[in-house]
Formats: structure tokens, sequence, C-alpha cells
């Protein structure tokens, strides 16, 4: 069936070009959008029928795609979809010439895309009308749009049947999704507003936007499975980052102070709601500051992103009323556990850990040390109830290589994750800047790999070498974009923030 309809069209285009028409012209002016000719009818359009043919009224030209399409005889209408709306337009045979309508009559489809040039006006009904002296077929569409049947409900919403309705289709074929659903396209404009607003906020603090390697020789920076690939001319393993971290504080050492990179990062794990092979990932760094600088520092910084893109500091997402405005409660991750868990795990070893995990069917792996048993029943008792954004400080030191020891409590880093909504959105340290204490959390990471966790990190010795040139205290945070988005924008799965998210092939 779907084969037969695109043979159809085929035919047509070799019809319109019997008929002098090009179905694939170069180019078109766009002189008005919908949104322009509804907004300024007053000084465009008319009102008054008898005016219609008056040479001194104003002509307007939109180009768009048609959305909806229905003709009778001598006259047809349709409704022109471009990116800020749609209109309306009215062609007549009289107006626009008998091979002119016979080509859009006969020959044009939903989904073909058109320039109309025309007086504006208002039908009987009130609904805002290009009549058409011009009709330009700027591109044939051969595939029929996947748009069903539509209705309108009492609430005003639209209820659509079709074959766009299914989830993995619109991921599949995300234009497709954003032809049938133009609120796709707002989702996807409000995530450009707000990585603008993170780049207006640190670049207005002296922050310098960098790009570091994408390929690299080592992986590093965070607890990930990479993805791997060969270099032919220099015959050598590179892998495909799965942080920023290691080279944007070796730009630190380098005396670059403030520093921030938004980048795609690549993690060889599973996918799900809150997880994509690829995702975006802005990390920042700050010489001469601590975790705490980096707390007060992301309350403003994403209470600013708010405002931005909403214009208010509470918004509406996910099921919740969530407030922006600082300050955000802290909690260690020990006081977590014990405020929700009930249980007090700061004391246990292992084999209590592992115990109290298995009475309470949190599953775990063998290769997993206290820290990580510690982090993975916070991560099964705890992270639900975060709604509010919270910071959780303090985590165990054996899961954080890469943070400060606390200046004050032993067996812990000076570092935090922020939480909202039950899913972390940030990732911050006191940073590192010891060269032979970070050897040893390397060399014990290498240990934790010989115990099974290929997810433990690796001994980087160039990044070791550069720190032992020295580099200031200095604090650094990780914030997921795609997470930040979901929750700015209210959508339920990183799927529906992503353009283009990682598929099973068909």
């Amino acid at each position: 069936m779907e084969e037969e309809l695109l043979n159809v069209r085929k035919d047509k285009v070799q019809r319109l070009r019997e008929l002098g028409v090009n179905p694939y012209p170069y180019r078109y002016e766009r002189q008005h959008t919908s949104r322009q000719l509804i907004d300024h009818f007053e000084s465009l359009g008319i009102s008054d029928d008898s005016r219609l043919n008056d040479p001194d009224v104003p002509r307007v030209q939109v180009c768009g795609r048609m959305m909806s399409f229905r003709t009778k005889g001598k006259t047809s209408f349709a409704h022109l979809m471009d990116p800020e709306g749609r209109i309306q337009i009215y062609v007549r045979k009289d107006i626009v010439g008998d091979t002119s309508y016979e080509a859009f009559s006969k020959n044009y489809d939903m989904g073909d895309i058109i320039g109309v040039r025309g007086v504006l006006f208002k039908t009987h009904s009130g609904e805002i009308t290009v009549k058409a002296e011009e009709v330009t077929l700027l591109c044939k569409s051969i595939r029929p749009l996947p748009i069903g049947k539509e209705r309108t409900l009492e609430d005003g919403t639209i209820e659509r049947f079709s074959d766009v309705e299914d989830v993995e289709f619109r991921y599949r074929q995300r234009y497709a999704d954003m032809i049938a659903h133009p609120e796709v396209r707002d989702v996807f404009i409000k995530r450009s507003r707000i990585i603008s607003a993170i780049r207006r906020f640190l670049d207005e603090r002296g922050y310098l936007e960098v790009e570091t390697p994408v390929l690299q020789p080592l992986y590093g920076g965070a607890s990930a499975r990479p993805f791997v690939t060969n270099h032919n001319a220099l015959d050598m393993k590179l892998y495909m980052r799965i942080a920023l971290e290691l080279y944007l504080k070796r730009l630190i050492v380098g005396g670059i102070d403030r520093v921030y990179e938004i980048s795609k990062i690549f993690r060889n794990e599973g996918m799900d709601r809150f997880h994509n092979p690829e995702f975006t990932m802005l990390e920042f760094y700050v010489a001469y500051s601590d975790f705490y600088d980096l707390m007060d520092l992301t309350e403003e910084m994403l209470g600013f992103v708010c405002q931005q893109v909403h214009g208010t500091l509470e918004i509406d997402t996910m099921g919740h009323r969530v407030n922006f405005a600082p300050p955000y409660a802290r909690l260690s991750m020990f006081e977590a556990i014990r405020q929700y868990a009930n249980v007090d795990v700061s004391g246990m070893e292992e084999s209590a850990l592992r115990t109290y995990c298995r009475e309470q069917s949190i599953a775990t792996e063998k290769s997993w040390g206290r820290g990580k048993l510690i982090d993975e029943i916070f991560s099964a008792k705890v992270q639900d109830h975060l709604i509010q954004p919270v910071f959780i400080t303090e985590q165990p030191l054996e899961i954080s290589p890469l943070a400060k020891k606390h200046r004050s409590k032993e067996g812990v880093v000076e570092r935090f994750e922020l939480f909202i909504l039950g899913s972390e959105l940030a990732n911050a340290f006191s940073e590192l800047n010891d060269p032979v204490d970070q050897r040893e959390r390397f060399e014990a990471q290498m240990g934790m790999r010989a115990r099974g966790d290929e997810e433990a990190q690796i001994l980087d010795e160039d990044f070791l070498r550069a720190i032992e040139y020295g580099m200031p205290p200095t604090a650094g945070e990780g914030i997921g974009i795609d997470r930040l988005v979901m929750i700015l924008t209210n959508q339920e799965s990183i799927r529906d923030v992503l353009f283009f998210p990682t598929m099973r092939p068909e």
C-alpha cells in the first residue's frame, strides 16, 4: 500500500513537469510568517470583501508545508504550516489561472511545500486567510505524511490517531514527528535557549569556553565503560571520551583559571529514561575555589537559566512544582540514608552492608567495595524521595578518586551531587591536586579493576605529570544538560530531548 502511494505521487511529479511546473525549484523569498500575518492583520489585511481585488491592498507572501487540503470544483482551501504556526490559504481558478489551478487542485498533496502570494482577509467564519494570487510549488512530497484522523477534546488538546503516535516511530523518524507534532519543536527550541543561557551565565563571569579531544589514548574522569576505536595511520587504540574532566584540569594547570566545555560524551552502557550512550555534558572548573563555592554558584546558575526560559523560578514539571530559588537543602549522604532509609551505615563494614543489601533485595556485585555498596543503598532507598533541589554531600572516599579528602571528616570527600525529581543532575568536587594522593587513588582504582569492576578508572600518567607541575586549589562540576532540559521542558524520557536518540537497527 505504501509503495502504491509513493508511485502515485511520483506520477504527479511527472505530470507537473509536463504542465511546466518545476517540482523542486532553488529558492523562494519568505516575506512574512504565519504569526506575523495573524498578529499584524489590522495593518496587512482587509475585512471588507469589496476590496479583495483592490491593487492598493498590501500583498503578503508566505511559504511552508500544506497540512490540510480540500478542493471543490473551482475553489480550494488548504492550511500552510511554517515554524511559527499555521494559516489558511484560499485558491480560486479564475484568479490563479487554469494551468496553475490544475496543477494545484489535481497534483498537489498534503505535505507539499509551497509559497503563496496574495491578499490577507477574514472569512465569514472569522479565520484569517490568504487569498492566493500566485501559488508556487517549492518541494513535491512523494511520501505521504503519517497523519491520520484527529479530534479536539473539550480542554482544547488535540488527540491524533496515526502511525506517528507510536513512540518508537517518533524517535526513529524525528523529522516526521516534528511535522505531525509542532509542539515537539518547542522542546528543542527551549533546549537551545537553556544552553545559550548557561553560556551567557558563565561567559559573564569570566569563564573561557574550550574544546578538548573526543578521541583519547586513555579514558578517565568518570566511572564508566568506553567505546573503543582504532586509528589506522598510527595503528593505535583510541577511546571516545567518557568525561571532560582530566583535560580541563590540565588547562587549569596551564593557567586558565576559569574554563568550561559543553560537549557530547560517550558511555558504553545500558539505556533507560535517563541514559543514552551519547549525551551532552557541561563541565566547568574554577581555580582558588572549593565545592562550597560551587554550591552557591550552581544555585545562582540554575535560577538564572529557569528565569530566562520560563520567566519564573517555580515551574510545574513531571507532576511536581519545583522551586529553583536559592538556597537549596544540603544533606550528607549518610544523613540522607538515616533520614529516608532509617539505617545508619556510617559504621558498617563491607560484610554488614552486603547483608543489609541482601535483606532489602538490593542487587550487588562481588567487585563492589564498601563505598560502592553505600552508594547503591542511597540509590535504592533515598534517591526517589529527593524531589526539590538538594545537594547530597560527603560521599565515601572509595567512589570519589578525583576529589579531595574532607578537611575535617574521615573516610569521605569534599563532593556534592545535586538531585532534583529523584535524578542526579550535577556532580562536583573540591578537586584533588596532591599528585602523590592522586596516584594512590588511581592505583586503588586499578585494584578495583583487578577485582572485576570494569568501570573503575585507569591510571593516567600524563594527567599525573600535569598536576605534578602544580594545580592550584580548584573546584569542578559536571551538569547533565539532557537531564536539565528534561526537567525544564517537562519531558519524562531523555529520548524526548534528543533529536535522534540511539535506537536498535530497524
